[in-house]
């Protein structure tokens, strides 16, 4: 796989889309059980509790709990609990994906990232919808407040859209029809897909090492050196996160913003304005530029939709409870 420019996201005070969540403020903002999350975390205002695992047997026994189960998915409740699983532990890959079954490691791993997926959409629809009504009030010959001004300021150079916050004109109409482009969400099952493709079902050397589950490149000093480095390529390395969820916020915002994915976006655009559902299947069809194996990556991803019926995944929705922090301890974290 080859991601091109991978972009490591940075703190915006009022565009919470491209927050960089760590581990430290995951733990650091949440004291006790049941306290909610401040600004640095992950979601404000929301009941959190800490859920410390040792085996797949007591994280079971957690989804069961909360009736996360393929009963209840085959029945057509599409309701995902807010489980966000803070480290891929190296036991997965050395032992516990090594004893399941095929159904039940591909179970797990959708399980465990589908919440994270979903959560990343849900932070781009907030900013989404921010953009629009700062867009209309725009349109509508009305001033912006300051905060309103900083956000689509910020938001333009988070998305690539502007080199520099000075460099906006906040009435400029191409700059916000690019904006609503870029700042969209995607199908689950597409990101589901991917990761699974790019992550070898969470047991690359990346994802245990570094939460990389896309395989994100970056020629900075940070990141993990591959093992077998291309000349051609540059001193490349494979982009490294503090948690999964870092790594799902990095992938959505390089669709959202390079060049090479111009069509995923247009073709999303076309089919938001027709009325249409926005699904994986459609998107996928758009990333021949993703891999150098081209179309044979896009045919690669829609097998693995149409195996895994993940086309249902583009249903799923965050529920209304406490978020979880999975956090795996013991031998092999």
């Amino acid at each position: 796989m080859q991601s091109i420019n991978e972009w490591r996201p940075r703190l915006l005070m009022t565009s919470v889309v491209i927050m960089m969540i760590t581990l430290s403020s995951f733990l650091t903002s949440c004291d006790s059980e049941n306290q909610s999350i401040g600004p640095s975390g992950v979601e404000a205002d929301r009941p959190v509790e800490r859920f410390e695992f040792e085996s797949g047997e007591q994280l079971e026994q957690l989804i069961n709990r909360l009736n996360y189960t393929p009963e209840t998915w085959q029945a057509g409740i599409r309701e995902v609990p807010r489980l966000y699983i803070t480290n891929i532990p190296k036991r997965w890959r050395d032992k516990t994906s090594k004893e399941l079954d095929v159904v039940t490691k591909k179970r797990v791993f959708f399980r465990l990232l589908g919440p994270l997926i979903l959560h990343a959409n849900e932070l781009i629809e907030a900013d989404r919808q921010q953009l629009e009504s700062i867009i209309e009030t725009l349109r509508k010959g009305k001033t912006l407040n300051p905060p309103e001004q900083t956000f689509l300021r910020e938001t333009a150079v988070a998305y690539k859209v502007a080199e520099g916050a000075g460099d906006v004109d906040l009435t400029d109409r191409e700059l916000q029809d690019e904006l609503i482009r870029r700042v969209d969400t995607l199908p689950p099952s597409l990101v589901l897909a991917q990761t699974a493709e790019e992550s070898g079902w969470g047991t690359s050397r990346f994802a245990v090492e570094g939460n990389a589950l896309f395989g994100m490149w970056t020629w900075g000093e940070e990141g993990i050196t591959p093992q077998q480095q291309r000349s051609e390529h540059g001193n490349h390395k494979i982009a490294s996160y503090e948690t999964p969820l870092q790594s799902v916020i990095a992938y959505m915002l390089n669709l959202n913003t390079h060049r090479s994915y111009e069509t995923l976006r247009a073709r999303r655009a076309e089919l938001r304005r027709a009325g249409t559902k926005v699904a994986g299947w459609e998107l996928a069809k758009t990333l021949t530029k993703y891999s150098e194996r081209g179309q044979e990556y896009v045919d690669s991803l829609h097998a693995l939709m149409k195996t895994n019926m993940l086309k249902q995944t583009d249903d799923a929705y965050l529920g209304d409870g406490p978020t979880i922090l999975l956090i795996p301890v013991g031998d092999g974290t």
